[in-house]
């Protein structure tokens, strides 16, 4: 078989492994928070701790990748376990009830899915002969997915009903399955004599050593905290405003995910990864300002809210596709695979647990007063404006503080 023709079954497999791995993710993420606010009734501050059960699995995340799946076991053959467990973890949280039950096992199954995202990103990039060109390529699936279980979602009008959950975790078992068609990836430190900090991945802490690198990973923590909030609250905001297939409208940003994922080599290409990345922040700047205009615009307001949801690639792409192939391209080959992992400690774990745990508490504390002791709703436009000036503030601290790096030879 030629190398040419090898690459090229190898991202259609990658490209099916994304597809399933962001189906899962799809069926339940963006629309939990309306199960959870509507269907269970748990307060703003209670979703917003569910959202951070995301964070605390990605916390865990780089210790278990260095511990476990740089030294033991086959990437592929880890990835199908997790997705084997994970599916059967989603078929038990529907009969989770009380916060007290659905919380933990919500942790239990985010600690399950979230090594698979690094484990899957270090797997591609290692077998891909031109990462920075194929594997936003490839990434694109992950679009498609999420897009693909939103559209079935609201099909099944299941936005609001324990069936996402089954739905996900079906789809986490064939997930597991399939993981085992992926090219063998054997653990790069099995028999070394490794030391600690290298086993728990934080030798990718000698990266922070570079200014433009430290700077780097401060404004990915720091834009983290206000971008979290439209994963938590936007499927509430539209329920709110009695919008109907609200799974299937959000998929708009998938749509636009596919169009940016193709773009996203050009951009950095030509604009480099500073320039790439502030585009990126100006989008979530102009993401929240639509979202608190739309409150008190109804002429314009689906007008506003699609233009939020639709500049989605350019928030997603521009900041967490560019982030990882930035990351990459710093760490040498010794340390990539902890070196994804700290970027996914950041962008998923710390900056995501912050960021959801302030949203929840935010939505909260802007509760309007109904009838019999309950709410009437939110004041969204003072919920909006907050995390539109949050970004503003890491846009300029990005912009002072960080320098591209040296362009290399081709």
């Amino acid at each position: 078989m030629s190398l040419e023709t090898g690459q090229s079954r190898l991202k259609v497999t990658l490209s099916t492994f994304m597809f399933l791995q962001y189906f899962i993710w799809g069926c339940w993420y963006a629309s939990m928070g309306t199960y959870l606010a509507h269907t269970l009734g748990f307060d703003g501050g209670q979703v917003g701790l569910a959202y951070g059960a995301f964070a605390i699995g990605a916390m865990i995340s780089p210790f278990f990748v260095g511990l476990v799946a740089d030294r033991y076991f086959a990437t592929e053959r880890i990835l199908a376990v997790l997705g084997l467990a994970g599916g059967v973890v989603l078929c038990l949280l529907p009969r989770m009830r009380t916060f007290a039950t659905f919380y933990p096992a919500l942790i239990l199954y985010c600690a399950i899915f979230v090594p698979t995202l690094a484990l899957g990103n270090s797997l591609s990039m290692h077998h891909l002969a031109d990462a920075a060109r194929d594997f936003p390529r490839v990434k694109v699936f992950s679009a498609v997915g999420w897009f693909v279980a939103g559209v079935v979602l609201s099909l099944l009008a299941a936005e609001q009903r324990a069936l996402q959950f089954y739905l996900a975790g079906a789809s986490s078992i064939a997930f597991g399955l399939f993981a085992l068609t992926l090219p063998h990836t054997p653990p790069k430190k099995t028999g070394a004599d490794v030391s600690l900090g290298e086993v728990l991945g934080l030798d990718a802490l000698a990266l922070l050593g570079k200014p433009a690198f430290a700077i780097f990973i401060a404004c990915m923590f720091l834009i983290c905290i206000p971008l979290y909030f439209y994963f938590v609250m936007l499927s509430i905001y539209l329920t709110d405003l009695q919008w109907q297939g609200i799974a299937a409208k959000m998929t708009l940003a998938q749509v636009s995910d596919v169009v940016f994922l193709f773009l996203l080599p050009v951009f950095l290409k030509t604009l480099g990864y500073k320039r790439t990345i502030v585009v990126g922040i100006l989008a979530w700047v102009a993401r929240y300002f639509a979202l608190s205009a739309s409150v008190h615009a109804p002429a314009a307001q689906t007008l506003l809210v699609f233009l939020a949801i639709g500049v989605h690639g350019v928030c997603y792409d521009f900041l967490f596709i560019a982030g990882q192939l930035y990351v990459d391209e710093e760490a040498n080959a010794r340390i990539r695979g902890a070196a994804q992992g700290l970027i996914a400690f950041i962008l998923w774990g710390a900056g995501a647990f912050v960021g959801t745990l302030l949203a929840g508490r935010v939505l909260a504390a802007h509760a309007l007063p109904g009838v019999g002791g309950s709410h009437g709703g939110y004041d969204w436009a003072a919920i909006w404006r907050l995390p539109a000036w949050g970004a503003v503030a890491v846009l300029v601290l990005f912009l002072l503080f960080f320098r591209d790096p040296a362009r290399k030879a081709a």
